[in-house]
């Protein structure tokens, strides 16, 4: 079970430096849009500071394989949610960008929600579901996909409004996080299926192909590439990157425990804690600000309305 805490840890410094390096190289290339995917796509793998992002998520994304085979799904979620703070800290270090006190604040209270969820295992009474109903998979991803793409749409319509605020990305970051808890859940099947791979790898393969599982990755994978890269270009990676991993971290614990059939803890102690985290978590996205403040006129030319401001922080 340590192993897995481990390699959440490590999953976590993969992902936050995946996410800033994309962000700095995203800051050096023209504006992008999600209606324009082909070309969206053409400049980023010509970038290689991106694709070094790209291959740091990659190796995120294989350390998790590793964490759902030995965590429950709602504590590794817990474990997960303890990257924000070295995202927050790389962030203002590397890209330049102010942090608010009041998401200073919301950094003690990760660190907090992660000791309680860490406190709350217990590997003698703690179980990793293997499996889940594929009818009920299905019944909570498609619909968790179809409001995704839906609220991205929205945030991207208000986000071409005139004088309005400067948007902070919570809209982004919680249309994103429902695309990524839906990954969450297709990696934690994919790691059941995967079981017996090196000694059976043909019946493993077939069984694999025959699951839902490689099919929301694809389209997570596909719809998360071009919908994150357009959001991370004109919003904070100090925010975005939080709020969608707010979300997709709750959306997994609570509908992943139940898929997958993991019991929580029985002792109330333990239990107390998983579910204070937990809630920990959801009230740090709550207390996120929705806007940024409005960044000042520069008094050496004429200032552009908001919606020209496709990159407003940009390194």
């Amino acid at each position: 079970m340590w192993w897995g805490v481990a390699a959440a840890l490590l999953a976590n410094v993969l992902y936050s430096a995946g996410f800033v390096l994309e962000k700095r190289a995203l800051g050096s290339m023209p504006a992008i849009s999600v209606r324009r995917p082909a070309r969206l796509v053409r400049l980023v793998l010509g970038n290689p500071l991106w694709i070094g992002g790209a291959l740091a998520l990659a190796g995120g994304f294989a350390a998790q394989l590793v964490v759902y085979r030995t965590l429950p799904m709602a504590a590794a979620q817990g474990v997960f949610v303890s990257g924000l703070v070295l995202l927050l800290l790389l962030s203002a270090r590397l890209l330049g960008e102010r942090i608010p006190g009041r998401e200073r604040l919301a950094t003690g209270a990760i660190l907090a929600a992660l000791v309680m969820v860490v406190l709350s295992l217990s590997p003698d009474t703690d179980t990793v579901g293997a499996g889940a109903p594929v009818p009920l998979i299905l019944l909570v991803c498609v619909p968790s996909l179809a409001a995704g793409v839906g609220l991205y749409a929205v945030a991207e319509r208000r986000s071409r409004r005139p004088h309005r605020k400067p948007a902070a990305g919570v809209g982004y970051g919680v249309a994103l996080g429902l695309l990524y808890g839906v990954s969450s859940l297709a990696i934690k099947g994919l790691s059941g299926r995967s079981a017996g791979l090196l000694d059976r790898p043909g019946d493993v393969l077939l069984t694999v192909l025959g699951s839902p599982y490689p099919y929301l990755l694809l389209f997570t994978g596909v719809f998360g590439l071009v919908m994150s890269q357009a959001a991370l270009q004109r919003c904070r990676v100090s925010l975005i990157v939080p709020v969608c991993t707010t979300v997709s971290c709750v959306f997994a614990a609570v509908l992943g425990t139940f898929a997958f059939g993991e019991a929580l803890p029985g002792d109330p102690v333990r239990l107390a804690l998983r579910i204070a985290g937990t809630l920990l978590a959801v009230s740090v996205l709550l207390a996120m600000p929705k806007h940024d403040p409005a960044a000042p006129a520069d008094p050496s030319g004429p200032a552009l309305p908001d919606n020209t401001r496709q990159g407003a922080d940009r390194p």
